[in-house]
């Protein structure tokens, strides 16, 4: 008879493992799409509801704030009571305020619905990367999580030319229609999510090795057993307080850093598209084909950093992305008045550099914790980097009005920059480590 040695963190992509990343990675595809398509309807959800400066901030930041709540709110509930049952609450959540959104009548109702949407998408990140990332095999781990953030700028990109398809044939209500459209993408979500299992390494850490083996072997074979898991009960447990000291604090500090400067200028582009296209002197035929041209390279960009991942590594990946992305901003901010193909060609820029920053979003965190604290760590990540795109963003059509285009730019490359720094000085290198080694602090 012969005993299977070999860890399921060695084991070949399976169709397990693909399904589950389609189950996954419309989460993501979900998120973009109702974080964006507010962009596309803001103009005429302005002047239907007579929206002032303020509440479009506000309005557009709502979501980022239901992240804020929605991180801790799933990472608690993704720790507590399993992967399995919080994969569902966010598609549910999709459904239920984005077909509301069409009767919106006022700012404040407006505010609310996309704040529960907000929730929805906070709970999505814990949920749905640490159920991937406790199946995935070692070698695929980053590629696949690093897919998730491609399916992001794809709904992104998809709620773009859609939105604008729905805006020419909706007639008057067609921006209520472009907000209400996010329903069915939830709906299909839900549906495809139905049949998956729990996480064994859940399982395992709360005690119930039974379950854990039978979901093993189903997935992977019935020559596989817990033996092939390369986890095992730590003798001192791992409580959430531990994202707040010792080393897995400085690696909660560098995840939030890093993870909030590389969203704040993306989330205030994505909310305001229009409006700094605008600034920067591209109208008309210009400022449309520039929003999708710079949707599609932001998707480019990720899709290249996805390639890379493994061969060039997490750390230098990192500090490249923020580097140069960087300065294609301060370039924006130099030569802001400069003739429409130059600013497409720098904003184009940052949409392909700013790309390895974004993958890593959801590499690192799932990589750098371990199975009892990694939903709540991708929680915090998500709900801590959220503050500042919500203050960001909330604060970009007050800065173009005050400050003008080029000093945005200029602070949205200071805030890169600061990325930098704290890449630079924090991030580690754990492309061929497996989880349990990536996730241990010796």
């Amino acid at each position: 008879m012969t005993i299977n040695n070999r860890s399921i963190e060695d084991v070949p992509l399976n169709s397990f493992h693909k399904l589950l990343t389609v189950r996954s990675a419309g989460g993501s595809f979900v998120d973009g799409y109702v974080l964006s398509i507010i962009g596309v309807s803001l103009i005429y959800m302005t002047n239907a509801l007579g929206l002032s400066g303020f509440w479009q901030g506000m309005i557009a930041a709502s979501a980022l704030i239901g992240i804020f709540f929605g991180g801790f709110l799933g990472g608690w509930l993704t720790g507590r009571l399993g992967r399995k049952r919080v994969f569902f609450i966010g598609p549910a959540l999709f459904v239920l305020s984005s077909v509301a959104q069409y009767w919106v009548e006022s700012a404040v109702a407006l505010f609310l619905l996309r704040f529960l949407i907000g929730i929805a998408v906070g709970i999505e990140y814990p949920v749905a990367t640490s159920l991937l990332v406790e199946f995935l095999p070692k070698k695929y781990r980053g590629p696949r999580l690093a897919m998730l953030t491609i399916m992001w700028f794809a709904g992104a990109a998809f709620a773009y030319v859609l939105g604008n398809f729905i805006l020419n044939v909706g007639g008057e209500n067609g921006w209520r229609l472009v907000l209400a459209s996010s329903a069915l993408i939830g709906v299909a979500l839900f549906i495809v999510r139905l049949g998956t299992p729990e996480s064994p390494r859940w399982l395992l850490s709360k005690g119930r090795s039974a379950e854990a083996e039978q979901i093993i072997k189903q997935v992977y074979g019935a020559d596989f057993s817990l033996a092939n898991l390369p986890e095992q009960p730590k003798e001192q447990k791992v409580s959430v307080w531990n994202l707040l000291h010792s080393g897995y604090g400085k690696r909660m500090l560098f995840v939030t850093m890093f993870w909030s400067c590389s969203v704040i200028p993306v989330f205030a582009v994505y909310a305001f598209a229009p409006k700094v296209l605008q600034a920067l002197n591209l109208n008309g035929e210009w400022a449309s084909f520039g929003s999708v041209a710079i949707t599609l390279l932001f998707v480019i960009g990720c899709v290249i950093a996805t390639r890379l991942i493994n061969s060039m590594g997490r750390r230098s990946m990192l500090i490249y992305s923020f580097l140069f992305s960087g300065l294609a901003l301060l370039g924006l901010g130099a030569f802001h008045d400069s003739a429409p193909l130059l600013i497409l060609v720098l904003f184009g820029a940052y949409a392909l550099f700013i790309g390895g920053a974004q993958v890593l979003q959801l590499v690192y965190p799932n990589e750098l914790f371990p199975t009892e604290i990694r939903a709540q760590a991708v929680g915090v990540g998500t709900s801590l980097s959220r503050i500042g795109a919500a203050v960001g963003t909330w604060l970009v059509p007050m800065s173009l009005e005050s400050l003008g285009i080029a000093n945005t730019m200029l602070a949205a490359a200071v805030v890169t920059f600061v990325g930098l720094a704290f890449a630079w000085a924090l991030a580690p290198e754990t492309r061929s480590l497996n989880l349990q080694q990536a996730a241990s602090l010796g």
